[in-house]
């Protein structure tokens, strides 16, 4: 190898073929200071590498190769031109003072040009990558490049590039060109014909000389012998057919909601123009004739807990029998919260009402019905404010990501499920987007269902209704509107989310989620609390605080014990706080004596004597939060963000579980449509867990090994596991937010005097 030496190959090629030229080249020597430089010209390009040949890892390892194999841009002959001879030179040179031995070999590679539908098995290394070239077929428009090795390790990269020379195979350049990504044991990508102008790429695959890409140990020397057998197989993708199938049973399969919504509400319409003793109702679902109870209670008498003359002045918070005026809901004359709870007198009627063991609907629904409904409307004004100013900057956020992968071709930044990823346009897996729709549709018809109630609700008020006054339980639909406004934007930002799935916006798909059940828990408890229940503004301030929560432990509650047991200690105090506010239904002042206080409720209810409860009725143990708590400090799961998620819905689940038994326990009845709802939701739900445990992707890991969850499409060859789970839940929320606007309806025509609070 010194001096320089020049050598000129000639190969002729079939003209049938695309072939190309390998060129093996070995060198014993490893003297750093003078390696053996090989240039490769050919007619396209100039090719040219050193033995031996270096690749730097982390922390400034090196490694070095003496054997090394490339493969030489091809060459295509004209079917006009006939067989064509290529024209190879070959330079082989070293600076050395002594004589170098090499070994040089040239090779016609026979497959170079991939098929469809074969599967090809091949052998790459660090110093000796592989590529090959496809060609799409007349009749294909997309195709999925399969890749599977046997073993996790080595780390490799598998790479699409166009029709360029040089054609980048080495770990330090593979990434300048294409759409590449990390591979242990499966990769997939997805190539389109009209991203390739010539219809035809390659295929790289190179090996990496170092694993922490992947997720493999940083510290550990690897031996230099890094080889791994590929298998990579060409196949179709999905026609256009299909997207139009996946698009229409979406619609369709969401759109039965709506027709069965429809049936429903008039099928519920005949039956309320069906005489009832000597009671009938109108379509509109209003009482119009008296009811007994009127006839057989005084003028002006109360059935309350405490009789409304004592208010100041004679003013009536909630009088039996007084109906409000037309419009009263938006009357701008209408006294604010504020008004009442400054009186004196009403904070003693407050206090002398908690003093009872039995409480009674009626104890807890004094205040004006139009302050009470004012007030909850803000919850549904705020959410929207809230949807507003969370989803345009997210919206910005994933586009940009989205542009990102399309322009640097990086497709370890997205987590997708890459064996079942149909692209739509810019979207990379337009499928996990469409599959959010029942999010959207299902929400909107929660809004309407409740629009209806509410408009039947106000003709009702209206024409001074008894039954709508006086029976059952209060009318407010401002946390349901604000649960069907959640349920929407749970669909928006979990498509957000899954335009580009990453460690880095993982919070948008789970903070509605956090919303809905919040809100669910806080209608369930409204519902015999009218008068006391959270206003909006510390609602929603308590969400914020629980997403920061959910951010801080991504970020530091993997291996950070001291973050575990701070918040373990947070959780369970303000479990107890609430608990203990929940149960002395907001008398329990929460102040710097509140620690004298409850040690005097424990000596003298514990210790002292033991009492009962105060209210027995009433059921607020937190044993749940600490439960949880326990459970995060020994296991420490590392999605941080699920196992907040999974204390909402399991308080959820046991409030709306105590609250159906003390229904049934209270002698009260489950109506039909809320019996098949209940039905409804935990069939489905019970489906929709299973499919949301089918793990398809981890941002947790590495895009590597998140890849190596990947599964194929299950549902008419466009939808994954998850994309099931997207649609089940949506239906498993839908339904569940009909038990909760159902659940009573059999108190209708109940007394609030006679309807138990717990």
């Amino acid at each position: 190898a010194s001096p320089p030496l020049d050598l000129k190959l000639s190969c002729s090629l079939p003209s049938a073929n695309v072939d190309a030229v390998r060129v093996y080249v070995n060198s014993s020597s490893e003297n750093l200071q003078y390696p053996v430089l090989f240039v490769v010209r050919q007619q396209k390009g100039v090719l040219s590498w050193q033995v031996p040949l270096i690749f730097r890892g982390l922390y400034q390892r090196t490694y070095n190769y003496q054997e090394v194999s490339r493969t030489l841009c091809p060459s295509e002959p004209t079917p006009e031109t006939g067989p064509s001879d290529q024209i190879i030179f070959v330079d082989v040179a070293s600076m050395a003072p002594f004589n170098i031995a090499y070994e040089l070999l040239v090779t016609r590679l026979e497959n170079f040009q991939l098929e469809t539908n074969k599967a090809f098995n091949f052998t790459a290394s660090p110093s000796q990558p592989q590529y090959f070239l496809y060609k799409f077929p007349q009749d294909v428009d997309s195709v999925i490049i399969k890749v599977v090795s046997d073993a996790v390790y080595p780390c490799s990269v598998v790479s699409v590039q166009d029709i360029v020379c040089p054609v980048y195979d080495l770990d330090h350049n593979v990434e300048f060109n294409g759409v590449y990504q990390s591979m242990t044991k499966q990769a997939a990508i997805t190539v389109q014909r009209k991203d390739f102008p010539g219809e035809q790429f390659f295929v790289v695959f190179v090996i990496k000389p170092e694993d922490y890409a992947c997720g493999g140990n940083v510290n550990r020397t690897w031996n230099l012998q890094r080889t791994k057998n590929l298998q990579v197989t060409i196949v179709p993708s999905i026609k256009k057919s299909i997207y139009v199938q996946a698009m229409f049973f979406s619609f369709l399969s969401f759109l039965s909601f709506y027709l069965g919504s429809v049936v429903v509400a008039f099928v519920t319409d005949m039956k309320l123009t069906v005489p009832f003793g000597s009671v009938s109702f109108a379509g509109s679902g209003i009482m119009t004739s008296s009811h007994p109870i009127t006839a057989s209670t005084p003028e002006g008498s109360s059935y309350g807990a405490i009789d409304e003359s004592s208010s100041s002045g004679g003013r009536q918070l909630s009088s039996p029998g007084c109906g409000l005026p037309a419009g009263s809901d938006t009357d701008s004359s209408v006294e604010e919260e504020s008004d009442f709870d400054t009186m004196p007198e009403i904070e003693s009627d407050k206090n002398v009402i908690r003093t009872k063991v039995f409480l009674y609907l009626s104890d807890l629904s004094r205040k004006d019905r139009r302050i009470v409904s004012k007030k909850y409307k803000i919850y549904f004004w705020n959410i929207i404010t809230i949807a507003v100013f969370y989803a345009l900057p997210v919206i910005q956020l994933v586009i940009t990501y989205q542009t990102v992968v399309n322009v640097t071709g990086n497709q370890d930044i997205c987590y997708y499920n890459f064996l079942c990823a149909h692209p739509l346009g810019v979207l990379s897996a337009f499928n996990n987007i469409l599959s959010n729709m029942g999010h959207m549709l299902l929400g909107f018809l929660f809004l309407l269902i409740v629009l209806r109630r509410d408009i039947l609700h106000r003709r009702a008020m209206e024409m001074k209704d008894i039954y709508t006054l006086d029976y059952g339980i209060p009318k407010h639909f401002g946390l349901f509107y604000a649960m069907g406004i959640a349920l929407m934007m749970e669909g928006v930002l979990s498509a957000c989310y899954h335009v580009c799935p990453n460690y880095s916006n993982f919070q948008f798909d789970t903070s509605f989620m956090y919303m809905i059940a919040g809100l669910c828990m806080l209608k369930l408890y409204q519902t015999r609390h009218p008068d006391i229940n959270a206003s909006a503004y510390s609602a929603y301030a308590s969400f914020a605080v629980v997403i920061c929560l959910a951010v801080l432990g991504v970020v530091f509650g993997k291996n950070d014990m001291w973050f575990w047991v701070i918040f373990s200690m947070i959780h369970v105090l303000a479990s107890l706080a609430l608990s203990t506010q929940i149960y002395y239904m907001g008398r329990f002042k929460i102040d710097l004596g509140i620690f004298r206080r409850a040690a005097m409720v424990l000596y003298t209810d514990c210790i002292q004597q033991c009492s009962r409860p105060m209210y027995m009725g009433m059921s607020n143990v937190p044993s749940s939060p600490s439960f949880s708590a326990i459970f995060g400090l020994l296991y420490r799961p590392r999605d941080f963000a699920s196992y907040i998620l999974g204390i909402f819905i399991c308080n959820l689940l046991l409030y709306l579980a105590f609250y159906i038994i003390m229904k049934l326990r209270s002698s009260e009845k489950l109506l039909p449509i809320p019996l098949f709802c209940i039905v409804a939701t935990a069939v489905v739900w019970a489906a929709a867990l299973y499919f949301f445990f089918q793990t398809l992707s981890s941002w947790e890991e590495t895009p590597a090994e998140s890849r190596e969850k990947n599964r194929p499409c299950i549902l008419l060859g466009f939808f994954d596991d998850h994309d099931v789970w997207h649609f089940l839940s949506a239906a498993a929320l839908f339904f569940s937010f009909l038990v909760l606007l159902t659940l009573d309806d059999d108190l209708d025509t109940v007394r609030r005097d006679k309807i138990p609070v717990f």
